[in-house]
């Protein structure tokens, strides 16, 4: 479907008064993904699927380069959907060069945390939500929950925006034994999908300690864990305001989370939790 093919499907839709969803993924589907579309058609009478893999957000060339495509598996796991629309541009369609960018202030969320270590990440991210919101003018965009930082950014960006899109987040979807469901998985060698799911245990572990022992105790204990499996490295694990996600010294239940990425061999994970 080509952008101006959307843009008339759409104009008929609102024709009809129709409620309108948008689900942006960068393709690589799996259950995860399908749990929001599922939503989003149940909650709206058309729902817009984006599948582009958006170079802006990449800081690391071979991680866009290693990201994986699979459009026709993704179209495969919609043909089930009858209200769904599959959006994959190219990177000329989403970024032909000739808009004036608006500017948006989502300091200090992008300063922490996957925005730290990843220059340029989220202001990636802000060109290209940004652009699918001016372009399919959604009643509802959904966001999983896994990345939360950019969750929070996006209702940010939505509120700045001014179109009226209520951005929905919806709960992290997992595997049988607990790991975060991630396009990134089908990347880890048989060793690192064996391992990976200890994240989501130490997490899990973490709850029962952090009345107890402190913020800065806990997040001592979640790295030195994770770091005894073999084939795990933490990258951060950061206790924050759910809110703010600035990194806090006192535990406060339920306004603080915790935020970990974690490599396993060359793959980045990333997961959090609800304290």
């Amino acid at each position: 479907m080509s952008k101006q093919q959307l843009c008339d499907a759409l104009t008929t839709a609102r024709g009809k008064g129709e409620k309108v969803g948008l689900v942006p993924t960068m393709g690589a589907l799996h259950d995860g993904h399908v749990s929001l579309v599922s939503r989003a058609a149940h909650e709206n009478d058309l729902v817009v699927v984006s599948d582009f893999v958006n170079p802006t957000q990449f800081n690391d060339p071979q991680d866009f380069k290693t990201y994986p495509r699979t459009l026709s598996s993704d179209i495969e796991r919609l043909a089930g959907f009858s209200n769904v629309l599959l959006f994959a541009p190219t990177v000329q369609e989403m970024y032909p060069g000739d808009e004036v960018e608006q500017r948006f202030d989502i300091a200090p969320l992008d300063s922490v945390m996957e925005g730290a270590r990843r220059p340029g990440h989220f202001m990636g991210v802000v060109q290209i939500v940004s652009r699918l919101f001016s372009l399919v003018r959604p009643d509802r965009a959904y966001f999983g929950e896994k990345d939360y930082q950019q969750l929070q950014i996006v209702r940010r960006i939505a509120q700045q925006q001014g179109l009226g899109v209520e951005v929905v987040g919806c709960p992290i979807v997992r595997e049988a034994d607990g790991l975060a469901m991630s396009s990134r998985n089908a990347l880890l060698s048989p060793a690192g999908r064996a391992a990976a799911p200890k994240i989501r245990q130490f997490l899990l572990e973490s709850r029962g300690r952090i009345a107890a022992h402190g913020v800065e105790a806990t997040r001592e204990w979640v790295v030195a864990k994770i770091n005894g499996v073999d084939g795990l490295q933490v990258e951060y694990y950061e206790i924050a305001d759910a809110q703010t996600l600035q990194p806090v010294t006192d535990y406060r239940p339920g306004r603080t989370m915790g935020f970990v990425a974690v490599r396993v061999g060359q793959v980045r994970l990333i997961d959090n939790i609800e304290y």
